[in-house]
């Protein structure tokens, strides 16, 4: 069974969580330079099954658009033109930030690994996939 692929997109850094085959546990993968993440998305797909990217869109409280909802939106669309085969799901990103930084205190992270900004997109990920599989079941 192909794997679901979510993605936390920034400016900078984006981070990613996949599925296990099943598509039981959603886990961390990488956090990957904006700038490098097609690539990165390129070479995944050519060794694992990707069913559907699920990317995280940003929201205000109001359930108005972020930011950088339309930077969100033009990378859609490249992922649209890049992976004409893979389905693409939106998927409310609020809060996650916070959850992560508190799941991985949870967890007993040391503030450097909190600090690390890359491993809380990985995280930010992680809660936006297992949200996501939540909401299909």
């Amino acid at each position: 069974m192909p794997r679901l692929l979510a993605i936390d997109y920034g400016s900078k850094r984006t981070g990613i969580a996949v599925t296990d085959p099943l598509q039981i546990i959603a886990t961390a993968l990488e956090t990957v330079a904006t700038h490098q993440l097609l690539d990165f998305l390129k070479k995944y797909t050519a060794r694992e099954q990707v069913e559907a990217f699920i990317v995280g869109m940003p929201r205000k409280l109001d359930n108005s658009d972020s930011e950088n909802a339309a930077r969100v939106r033009s990378f859609i669309k490249v992922l649209e033109k890049n992976f004409l085969d893979v389905p693409i799901y939106t998927h409310d990103e609020r809060f996650t930030s916070s959850m992560a930084l508190q799941s991985m205190i949870a967890a007993g992270s040391s503030k450097s690994d909190r600090r690390d900004k890359g491993n809380i997109d990985k995280v930010s990920a992680t809660i936006i996939l297992q949200s996501f599989m939540e909401g299909r079941r």
